[in-house]
């Protein structure tokens, strides 16, 4: 976790302070898919890569009652998450951790083993060992719950140019777009009893996808 850890603190240690501002006019999808979460009343969701907590605000926003956690390697990050949610008046229902997405225990940071929803949005493309987090994440779904994923698509139906530029301009910053994103979520979900569900947004600009599981725990 500290070689990622501190490469993600390097890259966002002054970025973070104008993140928000720059990332919601390419980071698309992050708000539907926080309109469909839909957790039960007095629920749990936990985001996977919260970063600056800008997700969790909203889904505690959307979501009055929900009880909130955030998991991320950066410290940087973490620091503005918990400004974020302070000045948001969310403080009492949000809990924030550092932890590697792929190898970290929900009971040891937060207290409990599952949640009702659990989310990543625009992280797994910036974790190297990004299938195992995507496995991670299934395993922190609780009973009858779900998983919910977005992050960038191959634009494969958006110009060429557009592309290498996209692609070029986001590899600076460490992120690479995952070609079988799809197809591991619907490996995962086959594989641990789980309903795929999984489309492309903005001529593929994006991918989002989800996994549910209808009455019962995910299978290890």
């Amino acid at each position: 976790m500290s070689d990622h850890g501190g490469l993600m603190d390097g890259v966002y240690r002054y970025q973070r302070h104008i993140y928000d501002l720059t990332r919601k006019y390419y980071l698309l999808g992050r708000d539907e898919l926080i309109a469909d979460l839909a957790p039960p009343p007095g629920g749990s969701v936990l985001e996977i890569g919260c970063g600056t907590g800008r997700n969790l605000i909203a889904v505690g926003k959307a979501w009055p009652g929900t009880r909130l956690y955030g998991v991320d390697i950066s410290q940087a990050m973490l620091e503005t998450a918990r400004a974020g949610v302070a000045k948001a008046g969310l403080a009492d229902r949000v809990t924030l951790a550092q932890g590697d997405a792929c190898a970290f225990d929900p009971q040891a940071l937060f207290g409990r083993a599952g949640f009702d929803r659990v989310f990543i949005s625009y992280a797994l493309s910036m974790i190297p060992d990004w299938e195992d987090a995507l496995t991670q994440a299934a395993q922190c779904v609780a009973p009858g719950g779900r998983l919910e994923i977005v992050d960038f698509g191959q634009q494969d139906e958006l110009p060429g140019v557009w592309k290498r530029a996209l692609f070029g301009w986001l590899d600076k910053f460490h992120v690479s777009p995952r070609r079988e994103l799809a197809i591991a979520i619907e490996r995962l979900a086959h594989d641990m009893s789980g309903e795929p569900s999984c489309h492309s947004m903005y001529r593929n600009y994006a991918i989002r996808g989800s996994i549910a599981w209808v009455d019962h725990l995910p299978e290890h």
